[in-house]
């Protein structure tokens, strides 16, 4: 894919749209992003304050789903807000920065989810066939150190997008027909060679959807 020819000039300023087409009707989408949010919010805020105060949820598979009610508050304030910003004040507008970073938090909160739910996978296989074992396998201390090299290994997969996306110039346009930022939407408004950007998105997308059909396939059996 050639580059196309451009004169230099880089949109540092992008626009969000929302739901192109359904502008008029923005404040009516909003009411679910706003019920879906608030409910995210207070049912996983109750979920983990249940599980670390109650002694006998404080188990290893119990851990993990707090972990991964923990992930799904920031997955989903990396987007309803900024969302809910478009659909009532038409406030759009984001700076690049700005944008990289909603990029990096979302996907990799994204990551840290399907990492935890490889990991429950595993703990449901180590629970079936070494229950005896099972309490004094994954202790605490263990439970910690997995939940702080899940968040390295989404921050460090994640890292490089970081420097595809800040090496490119954005000069076809500063619209994105969205309520947040995403990587390769981001990209596709560069002139520059984006073959990079596509391909380090489908091998971080495959990675983690089969980490997602591994913790499926587990539970099922």
């Amino acid at each position: 894919m050639a580059a196309l020819n451009y004169t230099g000039v880089s949109h540092t300023v992008f626009h969000l749209l929302g739901v192109p087409g359904l502008e008029d009707q923005h404040v009516w989408i909003s009411i679910p992003f706003f019920i879906s949010y608030v409910t995210a919010l207070l049912g996983n805020s109750l979920l983990i304050f249940i599980i670390v105060t109650k002694h006998s949820l404080q188990q290893p598979m119990y851990f993990f789903v707090c972990m991964l009610a923990g992930a799904d508050i920031v997955l989903s304030t990396c987007i309803v807000p900024q969302a809910l910003a478009v659909f009532w004040f038409h406030a759009g507008e984001i700076s690049l920065d700005r944008c990289i970073t909603q990029v990096f938090f979302l996907s990799s909160s994204f990551i840290y989810e399907s990492g935890i739910l490889l990991v429950m996978a595993f703990d449901h296989y180590i629970a079936i066939c070494c229950s005896l074992r099972y309490t004094t396998a994954l202790t605490c201390t263990l439970i910690g150190k997995i939940g702080v090299t899940l968040i390295l290994r989404s921050c460090c997969t994640l890292f490089p997008v970081i420097f595809l996306l800040k090496r490119l110039t954005f000069c076809k346009s500063n619209i994105l027909p969205n309520t947040a930022c995403k990587h390769i939407v981001l990209a596709r408004l560069s002139c520059d060679d984006i073959r990079v950007n596509i391909w380090y998105g489908f091998l971080v997308h495959d990675v983690n959807f089969g980490h997602i059909f591994i913790y499926l396939h587990t539970h099922t059996q």
